[in-house]
């Protein structure tokens, strides 16, 4: 499961069992039903990272598997729905490689349950709506100041959001911009990018991000989103950035993969060369 290699060892097959547990599950829910397990989980995620002490406990491998999924069940029991309930204490009972391992699986189940709730139909339109949501943020530096501004309220940041995105965006993309506000990953734009890896892994899509010189015709984006689907074997969903400083061609970035064509970069190969 793309997402799962931020982890390794132990702690990447045991969040493989819990994501398995949490599909099976919502695969008989709604999409309100998801968004309030995505909730659920984000908040017992909040609450292990900042209680260590359960932390430990949570992961134990002196305890046993079963008292250690007791512990957290008994702890939930009436604070979270019961699909919530059975993945996180039965992430419990699994092997973590180290503590911290749990809270950030159930931090990324979270998202995955939130990508759920949105209507396979609207799979590309959440895709591009976080990809122009972390666009936005990395661009305008107000907005950045802002959201990133220790000072502020949660809450305040919350509102800023609704205020920016709420009014077009859907539910679920507003839920996960304000939860790149208040989980562990490092800046707003880092969460976002992840989620945007989440959000394509969970519909079966790869993401690739285009940087042309300027907009591509439908005909032509076709095309590229055709070969590429060839290329990886599976279908591929095109973030396109206009950047006038790559002149002519483009720059397809698909994970670790880069297809340099652009203008640019042809210029500054040749500048080395002739420098050399």
């Amino acid at each position: 499961m793309a997402g799962s290699t931020f982890l390794r060892g132990a702690s990447a097959d045991a969040l493989a069992t819990t994501a398995e547990r949490l599909d099976e599950r919502l695969s008989a829910d709604s999409g309100d039903a998801a968004a309030s397990v995505g909730e659920d989980l984000f908040a017992v995620a909040m609450l292990l990272h900042r209680e260590a002490g359960l932390r430990r406990t949570a992961t134990d491998v002196s305890l046993d598997p079963g008292s250690r999924s007791e512990l957290l069940r008994r702890l939930l029991d009436g604070k979270v729905g019961a699909t919530s309930l059975d993945v996180a204490a039965g992430a419990a009972g699994q092997r973590w490689t180290a503590p911290r391992d749990l809270a950030d699986a159930l931090e990324h189940l979270s998202v995955v349950a939130t990508v759920r709730s949105a209507p396979d139909a609207d799979a590309g339109r959440l895709s591009d709506e976080l990809f122009t949501a972390a666009a936005i943020v990395r661009d305008e530096s107000g907005l950045r100041d802002a959201l990133a501004d220790p000072a502020r309220s949660t809450e305040d940041k919350s509102a800023l959001v609704d205020a920016v995105f709420g009014a077009q965006a859907l539910p679920a993309t507003t839920t996960l911009l304000k939860r790149a506000l208040a989980g562990t990953h490092r800046t707003v734009g880092v969460a976002l990018e992840d989620y945007q890896r989440v959000a394509a892994d969970v519909h079966s899509e790869r993401v690739a991000t285009v940087r042309v010189a300027q907009e591509l015709g439908q005909a032509e984006l076709d095309r590229l989103q055709r070969a590429l689907t060839r290329q990886y074997g599976r279908e591929v969903h095109l973030n396109v950035q206009v950047d006038p400083a790559v002149i002519g061609g483009m720059r397809v970035e698909i994970g670790d993969d880069v297809i340099d064509g652009t203008v640019s970069s042809r210029l500054d190969e040749a500048r080395r060369r002739l420098a050399g």
